[in-house]
């Protein structure tokens, strides 16, 4: 039997041009609103047998709301952007244009002296082969930067469509499958 992974993105923790990388900010007030807001139509995701997140609080924050008291993955953490850590995309290019570019350019990339988008993208890649198939339904509440990198590897699509996938805040999008072969389900 095929497993079915339904991946929720976070709701927010700040203003789309305030966001930083590797945010740890727990959700704020907007973010609390919109899991409010969102919470009648994604209930049914309590139905799944296992639940995960990401180990970031607004993550935790999101999963919590929704009554699905999740089990933290570290598998799940976004991409370690090392010295970025902490900054918006905009501070990072006005310190250091080349070194985003070159970050945005080639996937074997890490400038920051983190992981590279192909790291990260095979580390959650390896997350989601070792999900077990006995367990037919499982949900993942993680950040955007995890789903788009979940998509990417499960769609065997190439590292650049990373750049190209717009994750909103609680969106759910479903996976089935099981290692190896998944199937975008919409």
């Amino acid at each position: 039997m095929p497993v079915r992974l339904t991946l929720l993105t976070a709701a927010r923790s700040a203003p789309l041009l305030a966001e930083r990388f590797q945010d740890d900010r727990p959700l704020d007030q907007a973010g609390w609103y919109e899991v409010q807001r969102a919470a009648h139509a994604l209930r049914p995701l309590a139905a799944a047998e296992l639940r995960y997140c990401s180990p970031t609080p607004r993550s935790r924050d999101t999963g919590e709301a929704l009554g699905l008291m999740p089990l933290a993955q570290p598998a799940l953490r976004d991409c370690n952007i090392g010295r970025w850590s902490g900054a918006t995309l905009a501070e990072v290019t006005a310190r250091e244009p080349g070194a985003v570019d070159a970050w945005l350019g080639d996937p074997r990339s890490a400038p920051h002296g983190g992981e590279s988008l192909l790291t990260f993208i095979s580390r959650v890649g390896s997350w989601l082969d070792t999900r077990p198939v006995d367990d037919d339904r499982i949900v993942a509440v993680a950040e955007p930067a995890v789903v788009r990198a979940t998509l990417v590897y499960a769609l065997k699509a190439p590292p650049a469509t990373y750049w190209n996938i717009d994750v909103r805040p609680l969106s759910p999008v479903a996976l089935t499958g099981h290692a190896g072969r998944w199937s975008l389900s919409l």
